[in-house]
């Protein structure tokens, strides 16, 4: 844990000692509940739990009192019976779309320094939502990212693919179709969310560009999107070689490859080709859904975005062909969902929203509630199932010894009425990060301060 630094100002001391009493405590594993349980938080991270409702473990600790150092205080609070469970995780967002522009294509084209100062503003509201970790699928930096890591701005844990990259006229290419220009030269035309690529050189260049400014995963676009202008949703994009050559980076790189798509065939081209992760997937049909689960691949649905798009409180966001688009997918996507749960595909939680509809980001829940799901599949995929997406399943996605502190303080129980977690300001009482209350609505854990307020 960083100390405060000379060179870092900002640098957070570390985090305090935390001894919850009376929890009851969610496992996404399983779907159980612990009631009476006490965790001690130490350094970010869950120090030791104890549950007393079960015969716990030598493992699970005990009843023992902690040994501290020195000088250490712990702070003992008593949940009263207040339910905890792991931070969520959304798999699919844009930070570089904050809020403050009117309709998608200002949205789309904000400067980008007034982007930047917008985003730390943007990745709170998503903090007090309840997302303590964020998964960036094109647009957001490595400046933004150092920046929430070292306490510079209080915000979710921020996993980044830099640019989406796609070739000439696809998802990624804003450019209109009676716009000059030709990208050449290694894959330039680097604009907003997404950068440009075309042939396998090419693709080897962007990729391995965006991996050197701090990419943690690639992202490419396989089939056509709703926003972009030139492409139809049918539409195939990238050939197989384009696509094995971005897997090689990610593989040398020892990272992944996750891909924008929405049909069949575009899937199947990408799966079959390595890429471990699909965006979207809303036109999905039975085979290829079963070729998902039988590869391990993850499906990272995004309804709420439709919905959010297609809505009356939004209807001028979009313009009338990008609309006409949007409805071709919005309709698909329940099906899409019901079928990779029946046919056993791991999904992960996403939302996908832009600019103002990133109010939205909770709606997910309702919509997957809406389509059958279980509120405890649903949970799963906000928590486990996310995090073994990161690649951190040993860190993320449970309330576990050795795991982060990252939890957040329920004062209803998600897995009886999923859609609580879409009441944030009701039943959403406080926020851990790693270990300190970043967002409370409870005054028995307050908000801790983010920085000294000693002028340096």
């Amino acid at each position: 844990m960083p100390s405060p630094s000379p060179h870092k100002p900002w640098t957070l001391p570390p985090p305090k000692h935390y001894r919850l009493q009376n929890c009851t405590l969610i496992d996404p594993k399983d779907g159980q509940i612990y009631t009476h349980v006490t965790l001690d938080l130490q350094a970010g991270l869950i120090h030791r739990m104890t549950k007393l409702a079960f015969s716990p473990s030598p493992a699970a600790g005990s009843n023992e009192a902690l040994t501290w150092t020195a000088n250490e205080q712990m702070v003992n609070v008593d949940l009263e019976g207040k339910f905890v469970c792991p931070g969520l995780i959304d798999c699919h967002v844009h930070l570089a779309t904050p809020p403050g522009e009117d309709g998608l294509r200002d949205t789309m084209a904000q400067e980008p320094e007034t982007g930047l100062l917008r985003q730390p503003w943007l990745a709170l509201q998503m903090l007090k939502r309840g997302f303590t970790s964020v998964r960036d699928c094109g647009g957001a930096g490595l400046v933004l990212k150092e920046a929430l890591e070292e306490g510079l701005f209080p915000g979710p844990r921020l996993f980044i693919s830099g640019h989406g990259i796609s070739q000439t006229g696809g998802h990624g290419d804003l450019r209109s179709a009676k716009e000059e220009g030709y990208v050449c030269c290694g894959g330039g035309n680097v604009r907003g969310l997404g950068r440009v690529a075309d042939g396998v050189e090419q693709c080897l260049f962007a990729a391995r560009e965006e991996l050197r400014r701090g990419a943690d995963f690639i992202k490419i676009m396989v089939s056509g999107g709703v926003v972009s202008p030139t492409d139809r949703l049918q539409g195939l994009q990238y050939t197989a070689e384009e696509i094995q050559a971005f897997v090689r980076v990610a593989e040398d790189a020892g990272t992944y490859v996750t891909a924008h798509a929405y049909t069949p065939a575009a899937i199947r081209r990408a799966i079959e080709n390595g890429v471990s992760g699909i965006e979207h997937g809303n036109l999905l049909d039975e085979s290829t859904a079963r070729l998902m689960a039988g590869k391990g691949c993850f499906l990272t649905p995004t309804l709420v975005t439709y919905q959010a798009m297609a809505s009356k409180e939004f209807g001028s966001f979009l313009p009338p062909s990008i609309a006409k688009k949007n409805l071709e997918v919005l309709g698909a996507g329940l099906n899409s969902i019901q079928l990779a749960d029946r046919t056993g595909v791991t999904m992960c939680y996403g939302t996908d929203l832009l600019g103002p509809l990133q109010s939205k980001q909770t709606g997910e829940f309702v919509l997957r509630k809406v389509a059958g799901l279980s509120p405890y599949k649903i949970l799963q995929s906000a928590t486990i199932n996310a995090a073994k997406r990161l690649r951190q399943e040993h860190k993320l996605g449970r309330v576990k010894e050795g795991f982060f502190a990252d939890l957040l303080i329920l004062n209803a129980n998600p897995l009886e009425d999923i859609s609580v977690l879409d009441r944030p300001n009701q039943h959403l009482l406080a926020v851990f990060k790693g270990g300190r209350v970043l967002e409370s609505r409870w005054s028995k854990l307050p908000v801790e301060v983010q920085s000294s307020n000693k002028i340096e």
